[in-house]
């Protein structure tokens, strides 16, 4: 009927993402990780946003309800008190003031197709993807990107960080090297189940990894995986004609079986007059014949690194070797600013 009152507009709560760089209006109801990942903002996390990983984290300026039982668990008083929370736990019921890493906001989300996969240990595997949407990807070698699992392997939709091993100039294809992890759901399903041809989805880059413009010398250390950052750097610093920083590689294995792209690494540290290969075993098995360094890697990288005057150390891999790397570093006098670690979690 004409005059008749129209029914108001639903809803909507403002959220302001990093001061004005984004702004989103959405239904109230849903959580922060929710609303941002429909937006294609997408918040580190390996539960799927349950409240279980405590790796969605952000800092809310304004607007947010009080924390909940699993934000006191994953965050400190302190942190709370600095308006650090997690994203899955927050309730959109009003508008938002919230920060994000810039990381996260300039990521984008990719979909690809799995063009090829190499065994490089009996645990280890290089998957390398071809980019169909977008065709392109721009990053900074030591960067990572994040998986998604298919719906069918995880209803969530959780998804995985993986540092990416191909060097920038591959910019059509990236590369994985991807350890199995008995209990892991994402890392089984991408040994059993992913074929050559499949579709994936991710987003990137990701992460603050990467080396200093300075001119120190660099010691890497890396373990299992955790070559991956590393191969990426090392290929594109072997494209730059005028690059000549003293670097020493680190690798630490378990026994010669844990070993791979050892035959390229020996080829660049002929070809290349500023880097040297140092690979370790912990644990040589019977028949190895190993007349390499022995121990862990980082205890071998103790006793071959004296003066740290002019020294910046990179580590990626397991939290326990950047653990024990960074008491060995510190214990040597090698100052925090001058040391950068990625550290690797369960996948």
């Amino acid at each position: 009927m004409d005059g008749a009152s129209q029914p108001p507009p639903p809803k909507t709560c403002a959220i302001d993402v990093n001061d004005g760089a984004k702004t989103l209006h959405v239904p109230p109801g849903k959580t922060l990780f929710e609303v941002l990942n429909d937006a294609d903002i997408h918040l580190p996390t390996i539960c799927g946003g349950r409240g279980k990983c405590g790796r969605c984290r952000l800092t809310v300026l304004s607007g947010a309800d009080e924390p909940t039982d699993a934000e006191k668990k994953h965050l400190s008083a302190d942190q709370l008190k600095a308006g650090l929370r997690l994203g899955c736990q927050v309730k959109v019921n009003r508008d938002l003031a919230i920060r994000v890493p810039e990381e996260v906001l300039q990521a984008r989300p990719f979909r690809a197709k799995l063009e090829s996969v190499r065994d490089l240990t009996h645990d280890i595997k290089r998957f390398r993807f071809e980019l169909t949407e977008p065709q392109r990807i721009e990053f900074i070698p030591g960067r990572y990107i994040k998986l998604h699992l298919p719906k069918a392997v995880d209803p969530s939709g959780a998804s995985r960080a993986f540092s990416i091993a191909s060097p920038p100039s591959e910019a059509r294809r990236v590369e994985l090297i991807v350890r199995l992890h008995p209990d892991g759901t994402c890392t089984n399903w991408m040994f059993n189940d992913l074929q050559a041809g499949q579709e994936v989805r991710f987003d990137g880059p990701y992460g603050q990894f990467g080396l200093t413009d300075g001119d120190a010398e660099m010691i890497w250390i890396a373990g299992g995986s955790g070559m991956s950052a590393f191969w990426s750097i090392l290929r594109h610093l072997a494209e730059m004609k005028n690059f000549s920083r003293p670097t020493t590689l680190y690798f630490g294995a378990v026994a010669r079986r844990d070993l791979y792209l050892q035959e390229e690494l020996r080829g660049y540290e002929k070809q290349l007059n500023w880097f040297t290969y140092v690979p370790a075993l912990s644990q040589p098995a019977e028949g190895d014949a190993w007349e390499g360094q022995l121990g862990l890697v980082t205890d071998v990288a103790a006793r071959r690194l004296e003066n740290v005057a002019n020294v910046e150390a990179y580590l990626c891999g397991p939290p326990g070797m950047i653990d024990a790397g960074l008491a060995m570093l510190h214990a040597k006098g090698l100052g925090q600013e001058r040391i950068f670690f990625d550290k690797f979690e369960h996948r």
